[in-house]
């Protein structure tokens, strides 16, 4: 593993909330550097999910119709759902609920890399905070894909580092959020 110590997420960026009536969705859009196929296998693996997702998956959620059990890491009460991917096109396009929240992942091939697209469904009051902890998510898969892992940063850990409180505030000052801080 890398030393974590090190790292440090870039400025808030790629991030956005769009409105439809009462739902609010939070839309972030990041590019990495290795291609569909493997980011793909790190959204639907549960070995690879373990490894920088926020919530550990009890299957492979690569199939249309796969039931799966999604359970939340490192709240501070254990929190799982049962869920069934809705729409799975390897390495395209992956869907499925988790808890209340719809979520859509769109890969698309760049170059020699992949612009990952993440659509969810969220509670107003969270989107600096949601936006902020996908951020360092996609960080943390970004430097698990390229061999330099740092681990998983998720939970009430991840609220008390720096990197994420800077965060939170520079997406809560691009959304105009005003919610109290984590």
């Amino acid at each position: 593993m890398s030393d974590r110590s090190q790292y440090s997420p870039g400025p808030a960026a790629g991030a956005e909330v769009r409105k439809e009536g009462e739902t609010w969705s939070l839309v972030i859009v990041r590019e990495l550097r290795h291609a569909p196929e493997k980011v793909w296998l790190a959204l639907t693996d549960p070995a690879h999910l373990r490894d920088w997702a926020p919530f550990d998956a009890d299957v492979n959620m690569g199939t249309a119709g796969a039931k799966v059990r999604l359970t939340t890491v490192g709240a501070p009460a254990e929190y799982a759902c049962e869920s069934i991917v809705t729409q799975a096109n390897a390495p395209e396009l992956l869907e499925y609920k988790w808890g209340d929240f719809d979520m859509r992942w769109e890969l698309e091939a760049i170059g020699q890399g992949t612009r990952l697209t993440l659509w969810t469904k969220i509670d107003r009051r969270y989107v600096a905070m949601g936006a902020a902890g996908w951020h360092i998510c996609f960080d943390v898969l970004d430097h698990q894909l390229a061999g330099t892992p740092i681990g998983r940063m998720v939970g009430p850990e991840t609220l008390k580092f720096e990197g994420f409180q800077r965060l939170h505030k520079e997406y809560a000052s691009q959304f105009h959020d005003s919610s109290p801080e984590p």
